[in-house]
């Protein structure tokens, strides 16, 4: 059984990675099985420098707030602001406080200095605007696209004034209330005011489409890409709120769904310039179901993973990460059938398993999987969802003796 798993096993680079897959993917999607663990973020860092010098791919996605995500962008491409400010207000979850995505973003800037807009790397955040006891206001994303139109649009067009949104958002205290995730009362989103705001934002969002060839004619495809990102984001913060204020049983599935929706949405339109390397939890990237237990019980909900994969189909893969031990059933490896390939990571172990030849080898034979002794303990960076049910959960659980280790080198 060693001989036949060590040939299932490569030393980590874009080649070993790129090697599973039978062509370049469109959204390449690189999992994590924790959030905050270095040695997962050094080794994504080494396969984005290899990923952009060898495969092309010039735009790197992660998991954080879209909207705040254009700062780091706008550094990266063009030096606007300064490091500590880009990764205080640019990155969300107060992920802008790793070493690790300081020096992706460093790196970014690095290589973007002296070279033509075409051959820049960009930055970009995918998730919504959301933490994981609030959602932020929507006035940022529907004044933009206001704004946007308002511009370079027909103005009579327009179905309200700035001054009108403005009445309708009210306070944005109101909107970011973290007792809302607890207490449905405490949410604004069914309110009157909202529910205007609703049919307004679909109103501007439908007139981002119907003007859409006179607008982008009239300005660079930035602009244009930022307005659809306004409107996708405007209409799904305030689905977000709407479902925040109801009661039924289904809340936190719509919650979860609605992220997702955010999430692939936001991939799909990166994916639309050229090829995406994103990175995120493994359970954001999965092609089944994930599930989760609340409060309120378990949840399920089609990841944005399974999202992207229904539209893009062979041009979307998932390769997960996991913390250095083969887990053919575990909690921390995902089913071998979702996913092309697996990521293992410890200082003494690094190394790429093709996740088909592995299940082929291994069939149910492995037992409950544990923890490897040295493997990493997982820690995470800011308050997280209860764990998971299943394989994408952060909690490691104790098994049986017996686990399969990546070897500490390979040919």
């Amino acid at each position: 059984m060693a001989t036949d798993i060590g040939d299932t096993v490569h030393a980590v680079d874009a080649a070993a990675l790129t090697g599973l897959l039978p062509a370049r993917p469109r959204v390449l999607a690189l999992g994590e099985p924790t959030h905050g663990e270095d040695a997962l973020l050094d080794l994504r860092n080494d396969l984005v420098r290899q990923l952009v010098a060898e495969e092309d791919y010039r735009t790197i996605a992660i998991e954080s707030d879209c909207l705040a995500g254009l700062l780091v962008d706008d550094y990266v491409t063009s030096g606007t602001g300064t490091l500590d400010e880009v990764l205080e207000h640019g990155i969300s979850h107060g992920w802008g406080a790793s070493a690790a995505n300081r020096e992706l973003v460093r790196w970014m800037r690095a290589h973007n200095d002296g070279r033509p807009a075409a051959d820049r790397v960009r930055f970009a955040g995918f998730d919504g605007p959301l933490e994981i006891t609030a959602a932020a206001s929507p006035r940022q994303a529907l004044t933009a696209l206001h704004g946007y139109l308002a511009a370079r649009g027909d103005t009579d067009l327009l179905p309200c004034t700035t001054e009108t949104l403005d009445h309708l958002l009210g306070a944005d205290e109101r909107w970011t209330d973290p007792a809302a995730m607890t207490e449905p009362d405490r949410s604004v989103g069914q309110s009157p005011e909202a529910g205007r705001l609703r049919l307004l934002a679909d109103d501007l969002a439908a007139l981002l489409d119907t003007q859409a060839p006179q607008l982008r004619a009239a300005g660079p495809r930035d602009d244009w890409d930022r307005a659809c990102l306004y409107a996708r984001t405007a209409t799904g913060l305030l689905r977000y709120h709407h479902w925040m204020a109801d009661t039924s049983p289904a809340r936190m599935a719509r919650l979860l769904a609605v992220r997702a929706q955010m999430m692939a949405g936001n991939l799909l339109a990166l994916a639309e310039r050229g090829p995406v390397l994103a990175h995120a939890h493994n359970s954001h990237f999965q092609r089944e179901k994930s599930t989760m237990r609340l409060w309120e019980g378990p949840v399920a909900w089609w990841s944005a993973g399974a999202l992207v994969n229904a539209r893009l189909g062979d041009a979307y893969a998932f390769v997960a990460t996991a913390l250095g031990t083969i887990r053919h059933r575990g909690v921390d490896t995902p089913p071998p059938d979702t996913v092309e390939g697996l990521l293992y990571a410890l200082p003494e172990e690094r190394c790429v398993v093709d996740a088909a030849r592995l299940a082929a080898v291994l069939g149910d034979a492995l037992p409950a999987p544990r923890v490897s002794p040295g493997s990493a303990t997982p820690r995470s960076t800011r308050p997280s969802w209860p764990a998971a049910t299943g394989w994408c959960s952060s909690r490691r659980s104790p098994g049986a003796d017996a686990a399969v280790r990546c070897p500490p080198s390979v040919p």
